[in-house]
This record gives structure tokens, sequence and C-alpha cells, in this order.
């Protein structure tokens, strides 16, 4: 009999969906995954800097990578098939998720080029791209949500494609997405299409804020401001979850689309992990539990929660409180937009960096393979 875990208790009392945030090929053939999904794991999400450590560091994909070469590509294109084999076996498996979730659950998502986040078209065509390789009903791609990308996940979710809404940093850019969303949707259902078939997270990043803000107070110095340290990503997402409920409750516009087969876009959780090693380690994942959201942990959260984490409703226990938190930040000198605009501009600069470098990596990997 399977026993059931924090994670399972996580979505089936409190309606939040735990999603890995990491993904390697040994753990496909391994049987890693399966654990994690018996653990109560429900999604998978990758990036670059993941894909980048992973094939840096294993020789798991060298028997693909060989037969690539031969057939003459070229490095990128090799990465596109080791990444897109990755996430085609990783979304077979949660097939059997996503299936008894009535497609809520068991996805796998994959970003589109990093280096194109700020162009809308070249995002558009990469996305249907990876879309059409994949061939999956549980895969989502992953769109940056610059101002380029926003227009892309209008356009992308008017074709009916799933997308993970990424590198959302600040909520008047948080109401762009839903707004894409949502004109997408319609789009789609005045086109005749079907709006039960597509998917979307937003994925709202949390404890880089707290890395940002916490670094801007301690310049400040003032008492008011050092007393704001490890409380703005929190507050930030719990505003955020506020938005999430005005676009998604009652308003008539989503009652139509919601009446028309639209499914929510939720909110997910990322950068859940702690990067101040003077705040707990489950911090940020116990502070923003609630229904119709998600929370992508890497393994090290995942085992923290697993061991000690808090269940509780708290993703809107005081939203007076955490507005009146982004109110004192301003009123101490922060400007939160000016942190979420840099956190975006450094995420692109990194997801980018991480690209180059696994391309460099695998340029290296081949050089050695061909002796």
């Amino acid at each position: 009999m399977e026993r059931v875990t924090r994670l399972h208790e996580l979505h089936d009392r409190f309606g939040q969906s735990p999603w890995l945030d990491n993904l390697e090929r040994r753990w496909l053939t391994s049987g890693e995954l399966v654990h994690w999904i018996e653990q109560g794991v429900r999604g998978i999400t990758s990036n670059p800097t993941i894909f980048a450590k992973a094939m840096a560091s294993s020789d798991a994909y060298d028997d693909q990578l060989r037969q690539l070469l031969a057939a003459g590509l070229g490095i990128r294109d090799a990465y596109w098939h080791l990444a897109v084999k990755d996430v085609g076996d990783a979304a077979d498996v949660l097939l059997p998720v996503f299936q008894a979730d009535g497609g809520g659950d068991g996805f796998v998502s994959i970003e589109v080029d990093p280096t194109l986040a700020n162009r809308t078209d070249e995002t558009v065509e990469a996305a249907l791209g990876l879309h059409r390789d994949l061939n999956r009903p549980n895969v989502l791609i992953k769109v940056p949500a610059t101002a380029e990308g926003v227009p892309a996940i209008r356009r992308l979710t008017a074709q009916g494609i799933s997308v993970n809404v990424t590198l959302i940093f600040g909520l008047d850019r948080y109401e762009d997405v839903m707004e894409a969303y949502l004109a997408g949707l319609e789009e789609l259902v005045g086109a005749g299409g079907d709006p039960s078939r597509v998917a979307s997270v937003a994925s709202f990043f949390v404890s880089r804020v707290d890395t940002e803000v916490d670094a801007r107070l301690e310049s400040i110095g003032t008492e008011a401001a050092l007393g704001l340290r490890g409380k703005a990503a929190i507050a930030n997402a719990q505003v955020a979850y506020q938005r999430f409920l005005r676009r998604f409750g009652s308003d008539e516009r989503w009652q139509r689309l919601s009446q028309a087969g639209g499914r929510l876009q939720r909110p997910l959780w990322a950068s859940t992990s702690t990067k101040n090693p003077n705040y707990p380690d489950t911090m940020y994942v116990d502070a923003l539990i609630g229904p119709n959201t998600v929370d992508t942990l890497p393994e090290s959260t995942l085992h923290a929660f697993l061991d000690h984490g808090h269940l509780a409703r708290t993703i809107d226990a005081d939203p007076a409180g955490a507005q009146r938190v982004l109110v004192d930040l301003s009123a101490v000198g922060v400007d939160l937009d000016d942190v979420a605009l840099k956190l975006e501009h450094e995420g692109v600069a990194s997801f980018s960096k991480s690209f180059e470098e696994v391309l460099s990596s695998l340029g290296q990997r081949a050089e050695l393979l061909r002796r």
C-alpha cells in the first residue's frame, strides 16, 4: 500500500500540486522519477540551467549524441534532440497522472531557446516547433514573461498550445500574463477551438525577490528597512494570488470561457528553495499553500518538506497583511517594479548563459566521442 506523504496531503487536502524542478536522463532509466511520483510529485519543470547541469555531468547522453553526430547534426540541433527525448520520456511516465487528473496535472515543461526572449515571432516559431516535435498532450512549452514574450503567449494560446509562462517577478507583468491567456482563449474559442485542451501555469518566482530586496533593505539600513527583510517575496506572491482570484473568480469574462471548457491558468510558485541560510528551508513552501496553485521544488526542498514541512492553507491567511508589506517596502524606498525588471533581465541572461554553456559542453563532448 502506497504511503501517504506530505506531498500527497498538499494536493489532496489543500489543492496544491507539487512539481519537481529538475530532470535528467538517469532518473528515467533508474526509476528515480517513478519514485518521486510515488512520493506525490505531480509534474516536472526543466530549464536550460537544469539541462546544462544534467548533460555536462553524465555520460547518459553519449549514445544518442553519437547517433546525432553520425547523422550530420550540428551541436545546437543535437541539444534539442537530447532535451526533447528527456521531456518526451518524462511526459510518458507522467501520462497516467495526467489521465487520472483529467488533464489537470502530469505535465512536463520545456523552455524555448532563452536567447529568443526579446523576439516575439521567433519565440512563437520555436514553441510551435517544440510542440510539434513532442506531440504529447501533457507537455507545457515555457515562454518567458518579457514584454516581447507576452504577445507570444497570447498567440500560442490562441493556437491551442499549452504554455508555462516563466520568469514572472512583478504584479503588473502578472496582470499582463493573465490578460494574454484570457485573450488567447477568447480567440481560440472564437475560431471554433476547444479550450479544454489548453492548459497553462503562470510561474511566479519567489526567493529571488527576497535576495534582491534584502540587499536593498540592508543598503538602506534603517530599523524600518531591516525589519522587512525576508518578507517581500512571500507578500508579493500572496498578493499575486489575490489578483488570480479576482481574474479567475466571478468575472463574467472568465465565466464565459469557463463554461466553454476553459481551464484556470494556475499560479505556479517557482524558485522556492531558500537562498538565505538564515531562513527556514521550507519557508517559501509553507507560506504559499492554497487551492488551484502549483509549487515546483528542487530535490533538496522536496526532501525538506517531506520531512518537516508545515501543512496549512497559508496563501490567503492574511491578504491585508501581505498588501501592507508591499506598502511598507515602498515607504522605506524599495521600488518593486524596478526589482522585478532587474530580476527579469537577470533571469533571461542567466538562462541564456546556461544555454550557451551547454552547447559548449556538448561541443567538447562531441570532440571526445569523435576520437
